[in-house]
C-alpha cells in the first residue's frame, strides 16, 4: 500500500507576494529561504485572495467555502473587532483539519495569530494539538499601564503622554523579549519543529503553521531594519502609521521596518525548512506556504491595507506547493484563489471532497486544464457601522474593476496592459466595460448593487480600548478615531 503524504500548510500574515522570486519588485529584499523554496516548488504568480483580510481569508483555507459576500450573523460578542465576515466557522461547514482526522491524520496547529483564538471562535475544530503563542500585537495578554513601558513608548510614538492603545499592550506583552529566540516568529517555527520531532511516529500527519509576522507591529531586532535603512536616529514608527508630516527618511524607515521583519521571518521559516531536512521529511511531505494578503509600502502614497486600495500589493496571495513528486521551479500563471486551497489539499492526499465553492487546482499543474477561472471577485470587508460594506474587485486578464459595495459607485476600472501599477481610473471612458464587470459582482453576491448584505458590522472596542476609553474620556477616544481598531 503506498505511503500517504504528511501535509504542512505555512500562512504568513500580510506577506507581499511580490517580495520573494527572481522577479520580486524589491529585489534587495533578502528572502534566501523562501526564494530557494521556491526553485523546488510549483508557484502561482496570479493567486488572490476571495474575501479579506485576516479571519476571513483563513475560514476560506480551512473551508473551501467563500467568506464573501457577506453572509453570515453569529453571535460575536466579546470579539473585536465586528468587520462583515470576521466571525466563526459555521458548524454546518467541515474544517480540513477534521476531516483529515476522520482520515487518521494528526492534526496540529500552531500559531500566533491571536484573532483565530479569541472569544465566539472555533478556528481549533479538528487539530488533535493546538498551541497559541501569546502576545501579538493587541491580545490582552499580559497586564500593566503606560508608565511602565515609558521609557520603550518615546522610541515609537511622538507623543508618549497619549500612545494608541494597541502599542501600549504589546510593549507590555513583550516587555521580557530579550534575544532573538523571543521573537514570535522565532516562537512559531521553532515550536513547529519540535511539533514535528515529537509527531514523527504519529505519520501521517497534517500541521498548519500561522505566523501573524510580518504584520504589524513591524518591530524586527534592529539591525533587521538596519540593513534597509542604515544610521537611522529618529522614531520607528513600529506601526505602520508614520505621520502626516513625515520626513523621506522617516518614510524610508518604515518600510525597511517592514523588510526587517519579512527577513527576519524568511530567516526562521527555514530554520523550520531545515528540520525537514533532519528528519528526512522531504519525500513523503507535502508543503504549501501560503499568505493572506499583503499591504502597501507607498505604491499608491500610503502605507496599510483595506477596501480603499484593491490592487495586488493588497490582495494578491502566496501560494506555493512543493510537492515531493514534482514539478519543481514551475510557475503557473492562471487564476487561483484561498478558497482553492482546501480541495487542492485534498486531491493531493486522495481524499474525497465535499461540495464546496473551491476547485483543485492541481490540474493546472498536470497539464489537464489551462485555467479553472476566467476571472477573480475579491472582497474586502469595510469599517463602516451598519450593513456589511467594503469594497470588492473583478480582476480578469485585461481589467481591474473595484466597486463599493453598499453605496452608490461608479466604481473604478484599471486598464492593465497599459497601466500595470493601476494608477489611472478610466471607468469614464470605458461604461460598458464596467457595467459587465459589475454585473460579476451583482451577480455573485445575487442583488443589483448598491447591496445591502445580511452582516452587521461595527467597531467593537477590544477591551484595552475600552477601559482607556473609560479612564481617559476625550483625549483617548480621540486616539481611537485616528488609528485602526485591533
Amino acid at each position: 500500500m503506498k505511503e500517504r503524504m504528511n501535509l504542512i500548510c505555512i500562512c504568513l500574515d500580510t506577506f507581499r507576494a511580490d517580495l520573494i522570486g527572481p522577479n520580486k519588485k524589491f529585489s534587495f529584499v533578502k528572502t534566501p529561504n523562501l526564494d530557494r523554496f521556491m526553485k523546488r516548488a510549483i508557484t502561482f504568480e496570479r493567486a488572490f485572495g476571495e474575501g479579506q483580510p485576516t479571519l476571513q481569508m483563513r475560514r476560506a483555507f480551512f473551508t473551501g467555502r467563500r467568506s464573501f459576500p457577506w453572509r453570515f450573523n453569529f453571535d460575536r460578542r466579546g470579539l473585536w473587532h465586528h468587520a462583515a465576515g470576521w466571525h466563526k466557522i459555521p458548524p454546518d461547514q467541515d474544517t480540513l483539519a477534521e476531516i483529515l482526522l476522520r482520515h487518521g491524520y494528526y492534526t496540529g496547529l500552531i500559531s500566533d495569530t491571536y484573532h483565530i483564538f479569541k472569544p465566539t471562535l472555533n478556528y481549533t475544530r479538528g487539530f488533535v494539538t493546538y498551541e497559541f503563542i501569546r502576545g501579538q500585537e493587541s491580545d490582552n495578554w499580559r497586564p500593566g499601564n503606560p508608565s511602565m513601558v515609558k521609557d520603550e513608548l518615546a522610541k515609537y510614538v511622538k507623543d508618549p503622554s497619549n500612545p494608541p492603545p494597541v502599542l501600549v499592550q504589546y510593549l507590555l506583552n513583550v516587555r521580557d523579549r530579550k534575544d532573538e529566540e523571543d521573537y514570535f516568529c522565532a516562537q512559531v517555527f521553532s515550536k513547529a519543529a519540535r511539533w514535528l520531532e515529537d509527531s514523527l511516529e504519529n505519520q501521517p500527519f497534517f500541521l498548519w503553521i500561522d505566523s501573524f509576522d510580518p504584520h504589524e507591529p513591524w518591530d524586527p531586532p534592529r539591525e533587521y531594519a538596519d540593513m534597509y535603512c542604515p544610521n537611522y536616529t529618529g522614531i520607528d514608527y513600529i506601526l505602520g502609521r508614520p505621520p502626516k508630516d513625515a520626513t523621506p527618511e522617516e518614510i524610508e524607515r518604515v518600510k525597511a521596518l517592514y523588510f526587517g521583519e519579512v527577513t527576519l521571518v524568511d530567516k526562521w521559516l527555514g530554520v523550520f525548512l531545515e528540520k525537514l531536512d533532519d528528519l528526512g521529511l522531504w519525500d513523503n511531505t507535502i508543503v504549501m506556504i501560503l499568505s493572506d494578503h499583503g499591504t502597501e509600502l507607498m505604491d499608491h502614497v500610503r502605507f496599510g491595507k483595506g477596501p480603499e486600495e484593491l490592487h495586488p500589493f493588497n490582495t494578491r496571495i502566496i501560494w506555493m506547493i512543493y510537492h515531493p513528486e514534482g514539478p519543481h521551479g514551475k510557475t503557473i500563471g492562471a487564476f487561483v484563489q484561498g478558497h482553492d486551497v482546501f480541495p487542492t489539499a485534498l486531491d493531493l492526499l486522495g481524499i474525497p471532497c465535499p461540495q464546496v465553492d473551491g476547485v483543485s487546482v492541481w490540474p493546472l499543474v498536470t497539464g489537464e486544464r489551462d485555467k479553472v477561472r476566467d476571472y477573480v471577485v475579491i472582497g474586502w470587508a469595510g469599517w463602516r457601522i451598519g450593513p456589511a460594506g467594503g469594497r470588492a474587485s473583478v480582476r480578469t486578464d485585461e481589467w481591474n474593476y473595484v466597486v463599493t459595495i453598499d453605496r452608490e459607485d461608479k466604481g473604478e476600472l484599471y486598464h492593465l496592459p497599459s497601466d500595470p501599477e493601476e494608477r489611472c481610473n478610466v471607468v469614464e471612458e470605458y461604461p460598458e466595460i464596467a457595467g459587465k464587470l459589475r454585473a460579476k459582482v451583482e451577480a455573485l453576491i445575487g442583488q443589483p448593487l448598491p447591496a445591502v448584505l445580511p452582516e452587521l458590522c461595527d467597531r467593537a472596542l477590544s477591551p484595552i480600548h475600552e477601559y482607556w476609553r473609560r479612564k481617559y474620556g476625550l483625549r483617548m477616544r480621540r486616539r481611537i478615531e485616528l488609528h485602526d481598531i485591533p
